[in-house]
């Protein structure tokens, strides 16, 4: 054999040496990576998972607080509806007391016709009045009631 078939044989060798040890590597890292790719995979859906659950929770969290502000809303319009009947009340009775105003003494009946008409008046300013609080009362009940709803449900995402 000559050197140069020596040099040859020995480079053939080393070559496929290195060869080999190439195809071993390739066969390991491919393993590592198959098992990185299903524990990831792994991960991704446990991820999906738990962010759906986060979200069923919160949404849970949000429907429960509406229903408090629904309730709470029915709650005050019967309260409102009960404030209503009274006010018609005292309106009926402030109107028999404004027609009966000063007729039980015939010494003031040219008073009586003047101050029956303020009577009147101021009766029917009262029911004006009383029917506007009525309206401000609730509109206060379901902005109240929505801002409360609202705090609720932004403190129960946060948790």
């Amino acid at each position: 054999m000559t050197p140069g078939q020596i040099l040859a044989a020995i480079l053939l060798a080393v070559a496929g040496s290195a060869a080999c040890t190439w195809q071993v590597q390739d066969w390991r890292y491919g393993t590592k990576l198959a098992d990185i790719g299903k524990a990831q995979a792994i991960a991704v859906t446990k991820a999906g998972n738990d962010a759906r659950a986060e979200e069923q929770r919160r949404q849970a969290s949000v429907n429960k607080e509406a229903s408090n502000a629904r309730e709470q809303n029915k709650a005050a319009d019967v309260d409102a509806g009960a404030a209503d009947a009274a006010g018609d009340r005292l309106h009926v009775d402030a109107g028999k007391l404004a027609a009966s105003a000063c007729l039980g003494d015939p010494g003031v009946a040219q008073r009586g016709a003047s101050a029956t008409r303020a009577a009147m008046v101021l009766s029917d300013l009262l029911q004006r009045a009383d029917k506007r609080a009525g309206e401000l009362a609730a509109a206060y009940d379901r902005a109240r009631i929505a801002g409360k709803a609202c705090e609720a449900a932004y403190t129960s995402l946060k948790r």
